[in-house]
């Protein structure tokens, strides 16, 4: 990796410049990923915004981000920067997608089972560092400890 970081190191300072230049623009950093897909390197920025994220937000934060990596020269090898909106159908993963997504439905996929089931549904009623409840589709209150959660995201229906 860059600079004698390694790969830890290395995600965490692009992830504190992304989180820099995201509130910037007024966005919010959703997730930063790099991988190698065959032969190539992508780092992959995910921004959101109440507003929405247009192409305009993407090129926006390309610019800055892309500066400064340019400047830091943190990733060793060339890569392709790609900056979008999560979508619809990505995963919740913090308190703020949680807070953000409250009373609206979910679908959540466990690594432990409750009740012999390892996938539930319904309204996203609250959360805490332990547990979150749902309410399920014939009204019950479901509640399932955040360890036991290997994906949350939203429910689409279409």
């Amino acid at each position: 990796m860059g600079k004698g970081l390694n790969r830890r190191e290395l995600m965490l300072k692009i992830k504190e410049m992304s989180i820099d230049a995201a509130d910037t623009l007024g966005y919010e950093l959703v997730d930063v990923e790099y991988v190698k897909e065959h032969k190539d390197y992508y780092l992959r920025i995910y921004i959101y915004s109440d507003d929405g994220v247009g192409l305009d937000d993407c090129q926006k934060m390309s610019q800055i981000i892309g500066e400064r990596l340019d400047k830091e020269d943190l990733i060793p090898n060339a890569y392709y920067l790609e900056i979008s909106s999560p979508g619809l159908d990505r995963p919740l993963k913090n308190d703020r997608d949680l807070e953000r997504n409250l009373n609206k439905d979910v679908k959540i996929k466990l690594y432990k089972s409750i009740d012999n089931k390892k996938l539930y549904e319904g309204e996203l009623q609250s959360y805490d560092e332990k547990e979150i409840k749902i309410l399920d589709y014939n009204g019950n209150e479901i509640v399932i400890p955040r360890e036991y959660i290997s994906l949350i995201k939203l429910a689409i229906k279409f």
